[in-house]
């Protein structure tokens, strides 16, 4: 059962040691960066900071801009989560990773702040103009599924990982009406 409210901030100078602290926690830990806008890579705040830049030099031609995202719990300040609504879907990710991606610190999960997260970021692409996001997870990862599904996802297919973004190699597509 989720504990505080969250809110979703844009990162800004103020939380760069809590981000590069769910940096390090995350890797401690072998989780996967859902959503973090490729944080696992960088040596430093500014430059995870330098999105449009350092993620257009990586994935060139299909780069696609996102909006992310710090889930912030209100009460006292803590980063929970990072989320990120990338928009418009590119040929991969609509085959891999839809328009959401997001993950919790591993110390906050179970806490219901996954479905938060994601409930606030549907609400931005509302106001964005999106009738329908997809949104993707492993097909193993049961914590993933139930927040999707809690949030109005619609299986519409699995598909194989022949990229290596799982561990288990099946990827699972989800809808999510907005309209």
């Amino acid at each position: 059962m989720m504990e505080e409210s969250l809110e979703l901030v844009a990162p800004t100078a103020e939380y760069e040691n809590q981000v590069m602290s769910y940096r390090t926690e995350m890797l401690a830990s072998g989780d996967s960066f859902d959503g973090c806008a490729g944080l696992e890579n960088v040596a430093d705040y500014s430059e995870w900071l330098n999105f449009e830049e350092r993620l257009k030099k990586l994935y060139g031609e299909s780069y696609v801009p996102s909006e992310v995202y710090l889930a912030v719990r209100e009460n006292d300040g803590r980063v929970v989560g990072i989320i990120d609504y990338r928009h418009p879907l590119s040929d991969f990710l609509f085959k891999f990773g839809g328009n959401i991606g997001y993950s919790v610190r591993p110390d906050e999960r179970r806490k219901g702040y996954a479905k938060e997260m994601l409930g606030l970021i549907l609400a931005r692409c509302r106001e964005a103009g999106d009738e329908r996001v997809l949104v993707c997870c492993d097909s193993d990862n049961e914590s993933s599924r139930k927040t999707i599904v809690r949030n109005g996802g619609v299986l519409e297919n699995e598909v194989a990982d022949t990229v290596g973004l799982t561990k288990c190699g099946t990827i699972q597509r989800y809808w999510i009406n907005l309209i």
